[in-house]
């Protein structure tokens, strides 16, 4: 009975800011993004999980380079709405709202 909708821009992250990202992120973590193909049909967990003991032993005591494929998204919102839900469905709504980067939020409460 709880959503958060985020509304704004959507920019890819620089490189640099990526990998940096990527070298914080806890050694298995690192090896997971060279052991699947994100997204892509397997047969099984086994299969998955060889996979990933593979890739733990090519990278075992080493800095993981980050894949050229391994990056993100940042979403610069102009627009964040909290949802409560309520069983009489009279919802708790309340969205705050900015029309620009270096404005003020304003918040309202909404009508279910």
């Amino acid at each position: 009975y709880r959503q958060v909708l985020i509304e704004g821009v959507v920019e890819r992250v620089s490189e640099d800011e990526s990998t940096e990202y990527f070298h914080s992120r806890p050694h298995e973590s690192q090896v997971a993004a060279w052991s699947s193909r994100q997204s892509e049909p397997i047969h099984s967990r086994k299969e998955l999980d060889q996979q990933f003991a593979a890739a733990l032993e090519r990278f075992e005591g080493e800095v993981v380079p980050k894949p050229d494929y391994w990056g993100g998204y940042r979403i610069v919102p102009s627009r964040v709405e909290f949802w409560k839900g309520r069983s009489n469905r009279m919802h708790d709504r309340i969205a705050f709202e900015r029309i620009s980067d270096t404005a003020p939020w304003q918040s309202q409460r909404l009508q279910p």
